[in-house]
């Protein structure tokens, strides 16, 4: 029998609407409910495609004995991270604040029946283990001192939200100068792996908005280093295993050093992150195999995860419950694949060797596809059984299921390295303005941004801070790449709105409503929605209005002192203040220019002299009788100038 989630949107609600747990979904039904009742909540937060959210669903959520501890004494409430990022973002910082360390999902909150939260934890087993009691022994502690000791449980939670909202927020400022561009290189080489790439140890994520970071540095320093920790890292992640050599596009994270074993899940930022990075480091260095691995990726996300020009969020890990199953082979069945292409038998065993597919296994005993040297491959039939092996997960296997929400976010962020990709190869560009079309056709509706839906469907849930920031930046990356500027009046409108909606004073808000929870500078798993804001007040205030850069200077200045403190853990929003500073040196440098060649022309019978417009930063030069470079840029009046 069905649960209340059977009538949601949300794919990830929609697999639990058949557990014997008594779910329900966020909002005031489940908190009446609570209240009559007398009971605590119990919240449970994931996504569709999490192994762990998989593990504790099917150990203790569809588990009749546990599902009726949890319906007698609780009211359970699933929700959708990715639906609802307000709640998980809100959350995460109960979690972080209670524990001391980063949460992760399944998220497991207690709350009183007022939504206080008194306990915290992640991923619970159903048998003691990890140092941690089983789920259903849990719930009965739990249950008995809720109806026990409610008062001292309820004091605590009113304690986590006085810590978890100050009422004064100390604000520490300093100086931004260049020096974070050493800064960003000194702490990225403490932190590298130099044998695998990546940075810190296991579980290791893809980090791209890091190793775009780098790339940058090593443009303007021309820090060898630097470029290299970008570059290995990348090559190392494409070996296979984070990066699927079978069927394409990458894995959310890897559970070894080596980008070996991941968690098989692909989400959609992910695969649009790092395929912008990789045309990033083709542009750098001119290694065709950097632009075949982005280019490989992005044709993967369009024909696995998309329809009508729109992405899906994510795949999943696990294929009937089992992890990995639809993605490796044992050592019999690849060489069988191998016969069955046409391979010569004699070539199997050193073909096998050459793609780490070996008896033993290298994953639970059964392998991942993978090659020791991905930029230079030099494989005899490696093109054949890379297609072999694809034809019998086409033909043999189930794909692993897809969730088919929309997010603006993450389909802005993949729409935007496809203009960039159509920058390297037009074929790209029809795909990305017809994507970026079905986007805003079905998203932004009335003047109306909202955050999810499931195509074909109407859209409830409005949009936060991150689909204002990234669905603006797509904007005006597609204005670079077709100078439309209908795409850059769009932009404009949505920025507009997102300053009325969510800046205060300096700080942005993530989100406003049932939850209001602060804009992050940290990078998470993608770069912070507010750092993304400032990237695009500040190309808005180059290409429409400079009164924009007011908003990027006052909050740049507010988290300062967090950024030039640990620029590699801001990486997007040192991209920015990087940005910002070397715009300026730029700017002062042609103005000292500017100034040298007035002192020549006050040489003449009619001296001529400087004006700035304010409008637009252009510079008008007049004397008594005539102007000229009037609303001109300053290159544009340094040339009128040199040619004088």
């Amino acid at each position: 029998m069905s649960n209340r989630l059977k009538n949601e949107h949300s794919p990830y609600l929609q697999q639990h609407a058949d557990n014997p747990v008594d779910w329900y979904p966020w909002g005031n039904e489940a908190f009446k409910k609570a209240r009559k009742e007398n009971k605590a909540i119990f919240l449970s937060i994931g996504y569709s495609s999490c192994h762990w959210c998989h593990v504790m669903e099917h150990e203790s959520f569809e588990d009749k004995a546990t599902a009726k501890i949890l319906n007698k004494h609780f009211i359970a409430i699933k929700v959708d991270r990715e639906e609802r990022p307000d709640i998980d973002k809100h959350f995460q910082e109960v979690y972080q604040l209670m524990n001391q360390r980063p949460g992760g999902w399944p998220t497991s909150i207690f709350l009183t029946q007022d939504q206080k939260p008194f306990y915290s934890a992640t991923y619970i087993p159903d048998e003691p283990r990890y140092g941690m009691m089983s789920f259903s022994s849990l719930l009965e502690v739990i249950a008995d001192k809720y109806d026990k000791e409610k008062d001292l449980l309820t004091e605590k939670a009113d304690e986590i939200l006085r810590f978890l909202n100050p009422k004064e927020d100390k604000i520490q400022a300093t100086n931004l100068d260049l020096s974070i561009i050493q800064r960003v290189s000194d702490q990225a080489k403490q932190l590298f792996d130099n044998q695998n790439g990546g940075f810190n140890k296991a579980p290791k994520f893809p980090q791209a908005s890091t190793l775009d970071l780098l790339l940058d540095v090593y443009r303007i320093t021309g820090d060898k280093e630097t470029l290299n920790m970008a570059l290995l890292s990348l090559s190392s992640m494409a070996k296979g295993g984070l990066r699927d050599l079978v069927d394409g596009g990458f894995c959310r994270y890897s559970t070894d050093n080596e980008w070996l074993v991941p968690h098989f899940e692909k989400m959609t930022y992910d695969n649009a992150l790092l395929s912008e990075v990789y045309l990033k480091a083709y542009s750098v260095t001119g290694n065709k195999f950097y632009r075949s691995v982005a280019f490989e990726t992005i044709d993967f996300m369009q024909e696995t995860m998309s329809e009508n020009g729109l992405f899906y969020s994510a795949s999943d890990a696990d294929t009937e419950g089992e992890e990995g199953k639809y993605f490796v082979y044992t050592y019999d069945k690849a060489l069988k694949s191998f016969d069955k292409a046409g391979i010569p038998s004699k070539e199997h065993a050193s073909l096998a060797k050459a793609l780490n597919i070996t008896k033993e296994g290298n994953f639970e005993g059964k392998n991942i596809v993978r090659i020791d040297d991905p930029v230079d491959i030099s494989i005899p039939y490696y093109v054949e059984a890379i297609a072999a092996m694809k034809k019998r997960r086409d033909e043999k296997r189930t794909y692993p299921f897809i969730d088919k929400k929309v997010l603006v976010s993450w389909n802005a962020m993949m729409i935007t390295s496809l203009f960039k990709a159509s920058r390297v190869n037009k074929k790209y560009l029809k795909p990305a303005i017809m994507s970026l079309a079905s986007l805003l056709d079905s998203m932004y509706i009335n003047s109306e941004l909202f955050h999810s839906t499931l195509i074909g469907k109407k859209p409830k849930i409005k949009a936060f801070l991150e689909d204002y920031a990234y669905l603006s930046e797509t904007l005006i990356e597609a204005y670079k790449s077709t100078l439309n500027e209908s795409y850059l009046i769009t932009a404009t409108k949505l920025t507009n709105v997102a300053i009325e909606k969510y800046f205060d004073q300096g700080k942005w808000k993530f989100s406003r409503g049932e939850f209001e929870t602060n804009a992050d500078i940290y990078d998470s798993s993608y770069p912070s929605s507010l750092s993304t804001m400032l990237s695009v007040l500040y190309s808005i205030s180059s290409l429409v209005d400079t009164v924009y850069k007011k908003f990027v200077f006052k909050t740049l200045e507010i988290y300062s002192y967090d950024v030039m403190r640990q620029p590699i853990s801001t990486p997007r929003m040192s991209k920015m203040v990087i940005r910002y500073l070397k715009d300026d040196v730029i700017i002062k440098a042609k103005e000292e220019k500017l100034k040298e060649h007035i002192k020549e022309l006050d040489k003449l019978p009619h001296p001529f002299s400087l004006f700035k417009n304010d409008t637009n930063e252009g510079y008008m030069i007049c004397n008594s009788n005539s102007c000229f470079g009037h609303e001109k840029t300053f290159d544009d009046v340094l040339e009128v100038l040199e040619k004088r």
